[in-house]
């Protein structure tokens, strides 16, 4: 069958049509990142290769040298990025590019207010990287081939953003993606080497892969890398900037904005490891679905391995993003492997105790800053009591609860302050659990308490009766509900 026999034209799912609508719209003020967003989903493809090839070393076929290529068209008004990666099949075009695959969309659409500002902080938030070409061109055409299949068998897809898009059958001799960018009328600053230069040193110094382009004004044609192309959690924390940080934080986790904390460890003696772990500003769609894929990628000795790691972080961090790079761990290791092996759970125990410490350090040093992090996780926070019982007074001493005698809704003090502030013979913390904060706060079990001067928490999320049973007692002091047992 011949390529144009392939040739379909297909129509974008529904909500990738709303998002193109908001892109091409102009919702981002800051075009520029749509090469951080697609050098990062090159840099993707290069560890899925290599991960894929530790297997089936054939699916490098004899180019085992890993690049991103970038270049510029001033004629034909285009950027093009290129990788030599895992590629894609037709079917994985059509289901990584045609349709948004995540959990978390409907109430993506359902919180769009109609505000560019803060619509555009919703799309970065939800992290669809890809679609961010269109703020700056008007078609975009990718030629990709999968690694190990025929060299007949690319695939080419194109759109101008609007409702439909198509996908052909191509000759595609090299393995890997191509994505060309046809550029708007009034974005002529990307057809410039400098301004384009700019942007890789400002989003993606930090990529493992060497980023090329050619070097301008020679008579030889020449080539430049123009990355430092050094994995960025193998440096030192004194060589690394908080805006390397940042943008490091951005491209694993196709993340828009900064993130709130971070915490960068080197762990050596009898097991060798590098964790750079990040507290996220804000909570994705998908953060109250406990089977979503966590945020961690393994490495080992740099060597991209996975990025679905439930082994390396529990479920109540699910919102951790970051990467962990074992010298120890074998290089083949498997999802079985993984699941019983005693160094993962030394790196997991030590990973936890990190992210605890350092929400320690903010809720002690930044009161302000702790707060927002309970606003947006503190009820997933909690879901630890439940699940990980080795660190439950830690977790205990990090909640933050609402109770009778400030009537906030909002958690303005910790189990410690409570216990300070307990009464006189006072031996139990007293706590009630409702649905709601106003049904919790009118309860007329708390009658006997008030007029007694009892301080007792005010508890609204579902996860707190259950998570306050676990708990059973904070530092000696037992846990009562004020609606169970004799007042």
């Amino acid at each position: 069958m011949t390529g144009a026999a392939q040739k379909e034209k297909l129509g974008f799912q529904t909500e990738v049509r709303q998002l193109l609508s908001l892109m091409i719209h102009s919702l981002y003020s800051n075009k520029e990142i749509f090469l951080r967003e697609l050098i990062s989903n090159a840099s993707d493809a290069a560890d899925k290769l290599r991960f894929e090839a530790l297997s089936d070393d054939g699916l490098f076929e004899g180019e085992g040298e890993l690049q991103i290529r970038l270049a510029f068209d001033k004629e034909a008004r285009t950027v093009t990025i290129t990788d030599n990666g895992i590629g894609m099949s037709r079917q994985e075009v059509i289901d990584n590019i045609g349709t948004i695959a995540k959990s978390g969309t409907r109430q993506f659409f359902e919180a769009l207010t109609g505000d560019a500002a803060k619509d555009a902080e919703l799309i970065g938030q939800f992290g669809v990287g890809f679609y961010s070409a269109f703020n700056v061109a008007d078609r975009v055409t990718l030629i990709t081939r999968r690694a190990g299949v025929g060299r007949d068998e690319g695939v080419r897809w194109e759109a101008d953003g609007e409702g439909e898009y198509t996908v052909e059958t191509v000759d595609r001799a090299r393995r890997g993606t191509q994505v060309v960018l046809h550029l708007r009328e009034d974005q002529d600053e990307f057809l410039d080497g400098h301004r384009l230069r700019h942007v890789v040193g400002k989003y993606s110094d930090h990529i493992s892969l060497p980023i090329i382009m050619d070097k301008e004004g020679e008579e030889e044609k020449s080539e430049e890398t123009i990355n430092s192309a050094t994995a960025l959690w193998t440096k030192s924390k004194s060589d690394i900037t908080q805006d390397e940080y940042d943008e490091f934080y951005k491209h694993v986790s196709h993340d828009f904005e900064a993130p709130m904390a971070h915490v960068h460890t080197k762990v050596e003696g009898n097991l060798e490891y590098i964790s750079l772990l990040y507290i996220p500003t804000h909570s994705p769609f998908d953060l109250w679905d406990r089977s979503t894929r966590r945020g961690i990628k393994l490495y080992v000795r740099r060597i991209f391995i996975t990025d679905d790691a439930e082994h390396l972080m529990p479920s109540y961090l699910r919102f951790v993003r970051g990467v962990i790079d074992s010298a120890d761990l074998p290089l083949n290791i498997s999802r079985e492997i993984l699941q019983h092996n005693k160094q993962i759970d030394s790196i997991r125990g030590g990973s936890v105790k990190k992210i605890l410490g350092l929400l320690e350090g903010m809720l002690k040093n930044d009161t302000e800053k702790y707060a927002e992090f309970w606003r947006e996780f503190g009820r997933v926070f909690k879901e630890g009591l439940i699940d990980d019982p080795g660190n439950r007074e830690a977790i205990a001493k990090l909640m933050q609860v609402s109770t009778t005698h400030t009537d906030l809704e909002e958690p303005d003090i910790t189990l410690d302050q409570y216990v300070e502030r307990m009464e006189e013979g006072q031996e139990k913390i007293y706590y009630i659990t409702a649905a709601n904060f106003g049904t919790a706060k009118n309860s007329p079990h708390l009658e006997v308490y008030r007029k007694n001067d009892i301080e007792v928490l005010l508890l609204c999320d579902d996860v707190d009766e259950i998570a306050m049973m676990h708990l059973g007692e904070y530092q000696g002091h037992q846990l009562q509900s004020v609606t169970k047992g004799d007042l």
